[in-house]
């Protein structure tokens, strides 16, 4: 029982591990991006997010140049991409609900589906 207890505590700390190196990736990869967007003016970029200038150009320096490129590249044809758009039926609710636009006041329905006259 404690064997598999450690295999599996063993098994998460090396998911962990991955996940954070993943992780770190990325943040370098988004430093180095949004610094090639900003004409790697670090300052500025400091100033937006909040960040020293100092960590973004550390984070941004193991990212290749052509890397922060692509990353860019793809980035920019997604934002092209026309965006998915789903048919939607109309609620019959609604339609029902929609006033008269006719100036005559509108009948009131009472509980039991007689009519009752406006006051």
């Amino acid at each position: 029982m404690a064997a598999a207890n450690a295999l599996t505590a063993r098994e998460a700390a090396v998911k962990a591990a991955r996940a954070k190196e993943e992780a770190d990736v990325t943040a370098r990869e988004a430093a180095a991006v949004v610094l090639r967007l900003f004409d790697n003016d670090a300052e500025l970029v400091s100033e937006l997010l909040g960040v020293p200038a100092e960590e973004l150009e550390r984070e941004a320096k193991p990212v290749t140049a052509a890397r922060a490129k692509e990353i860019i590249e793809g980035l920019r044809s997604r934002a092209e991409r026309p965006r998915a758009t789903r048919t939607r039926k109309p609620r019959a609710e609604a339609t029902d609900a929609v006033p008269s636009i006719s100036g005559a006041p509108a009948p009131i329905v009472a509980a039991d589906g007689s009519r009752a006259d406006a006051a």
